[in-house]
């Protein structure tokens, strides 16, 4: 294919995984897939590799694209398979990330492969939710190492039968899986019609090809050298912190290789991360260099290597808690990749975002009538060389949405008392680092909460002079005062009580004193 072609064919792809994504929108269940949007999808080869993805969920897709061939490697594939799996340490995230896997054949020739991957309200565990403060994998939920839902076009009871007894609220969960086997079966579909124009294997060999150039280019444009970094997270919740992350990234030509030696050991709380995950934070960071037009496969990180030594927080043994890795901790390795990559192009890299996810977690009743409720609360972005950083966004390693209050009152007993943002938590500089937000929830009948938030002792770093974001903020009112809550907690509430988030703000960039207006 000359250039245009293979634009135009790239395209088609991300145009098949954007109709993937309206399709599990528009059939999912729960408020957190229909609404939220916390899901991603996205095709890849017949050996795994990533040839296109939407604009979905950067962890969500890194990690896919990081450990998709081991997936499929494992099982001798026939049209109407349908594979799922969940296990952090076998290609999954956390736990509530269920991933849904469908070949795509054409007269018996397997083409390659649709996959969509979407964080269920529950999965299982003793917390509701399955984003609980625990210190073994086990306790957060029910794990699913990589097996077939359907084989041959029929349905396996066994996974069925298993989530029945395991989650809450089984019907909604089923309910979401059928939707991503419904987006799965809308890429084959798409995927499997785009044959009859191009020969598929020959087309995605030569689009990956082409891809890798792309990440070959964008590692020449950095100055060789060692550029290291380091941060912090502030606790596990079981007791262990602050627990550093340290990165060196070497740029020699056209390579790139992401050391992090010297990274705290795995701990005993939910923070730890999957290798997946990790290679997702950080593949995501050098994404951030490359231009807009950049097919999104997984061919633009050839050029880089990641170093990440065994049962460190950031490659943590099987058996691990993870439910905080994927969200949190993530987080803070796209802060330290970023801060590294910001000493060989400050003007390209801005300061740091809230760096974190504020997970919030209300769960109740019992059985098929419990309820979940999750969410993550938007912050501020750091500012950069041309302007501040924007207020009340996701960041980084996520890109869902809120749950509108309508929403969100319709389907659960809490009622919305006070949403808007947190103003001046920014930090300061010649460009002003974006604000946080500020949301209230009331419980109206007793209930379970978890809270998995960062960023609550530690500020988001400026840049280049810019002053730190302003760090976030938990609290509970009850028994008439407002009491301050940890970072990290599991509890229960009562009705009439109310939990306050206050997110934090972005860094600021440059130094204070030719601030410009908002």
């Amino acid at each position: 294919m000359n250039p245009i072609e293979l634009s135009l064919f790239a395209s088609r792809l991300a145009t098949i995984c954007d109709e993937m994504g309206a399709t599990l929108k528009y059939s999912a269940l729960s408020p957190n897939i229909k609404d939220r949007e916390d899901f991603s999808c996205a095709l890849f080869s017949a050996d795994g590799e990533l040839v296109a993805q939407a604009a979905h969920i950067p962890v969500h897709l890194g990690s896919m694209a990081y450990a998709m061939r081991g997936v499929v490697s494992r099982f001798d594939w026939h049209d109407g398979d349908v594979v799922v799996f969940n296990d952090p340490f076998l290609g999954g995230t956390h736990l509530p990330d269920i991933t849904v896997v469908t070949p795509v054949f054409h007269q018996q020739t397997l083409l390659g492969f649709s996959a969509s991957r979407a964080h269920h309200a529950d999965i299982g565990g003793k917390s509701p939710g399955s984003m609980g403060v625990h210190t073994m994998l086990a306790d957060e939920g029910l794990v699913l190492e990589p097996q077939q839902w359907h084989r041959a076009g029929r349905e396996q009871q066994a996974l069925v039968s298993l989530l029945r007894t395991h989650v809450r609220n089984p019907d909604e969960r089923l309910g979401d899986l059928a939707a991503q086997l419904a987006a799965c079966q809308t890429g084959a579909q798409r995927l499997s019609r785009l044959h009859t124009i191009h020969a598929i294997p020959d087309a995605f060999a030569e689009l990956l090809a082409t891809s890798e150039g792309y990440g070959c280019q964008a590692i020449a444009d950095l100055p060789d050298g060692e550029y290291n970094f380091e941060d912090v997270l502030e606790d596990d919740g079981a007791g262990s912190g602050p627990l550093p992350l340290r990165v060196t990234i070497s740029i020699i030509g056209e390579k790139a290789a992401v050391d992090f030696s010297g990274t705290a050991a795995q701990c005993d709380g939910p923070m730890n991360c999957p290798m997946p995950v990790t290679a997702a934070a950080t593949l995501y960071a050098f994404r951030c260099l490359m231009p807009e037009q950049t097919p999104q496969t997984a061919a633009i990180f050839r050029p880089i290597t990641i170093c990440a030594p065994d049962g460190s927080l950031v490659n943590a043994k099987p058996g691990a808690a993870v439910a905080a890795g994927n969200v949190e901790t993530s987080q803070r390795i796209v802060d330290v990749v970023l801060g590294a990559l910001a000493k060989a192009c400050p003007d390209r890299i801005p300061a740091a975002a809230q760096g974190t996810m504020n997970n919030v977690v209300f769960g109740g009743g019992v059985g098929d009538t419990g309820w979940v409720y999750y969410e993550t609360v938007a912050g501020g972005m750091g500012a950069h060389a041309r302007g501040n950083g924007l207020s009340g966004v996701q960041c980084h390693m996520t890109n869902t949405k809120n749950t509108s209050i309508e929403v969100l009152e319709m389907h659960y007993p809490l009622r919305i008392t006070r949403y808007g943002l947190r103003r001046n938590s920014g930090g300061t500089g010649k460009h002003r680092g974006g604000d946080g937000l500020v949301r209230e929830w009331e419980v109206l009948e007793d209930c379970t909460l978890s809270l998995l938030t960062e960023r609550r002792k530690t500020a988001p770093y400026g840049l280049t002079g810019g002053k730190p974001g302003m760090p976030g903020r938990n609290r509970i009112f009850r028994n008439g005062q407002w009491e301050e809550l940890p970072a990290k907690c599991t509890l229960r509430m009562q009705p009439g009580e109310r939990l306050r988030i206050e997110t934090p703000g972005g860094g600021g960039y440059g130094r204070p004193g030719k601030e410009k207006n908002r």
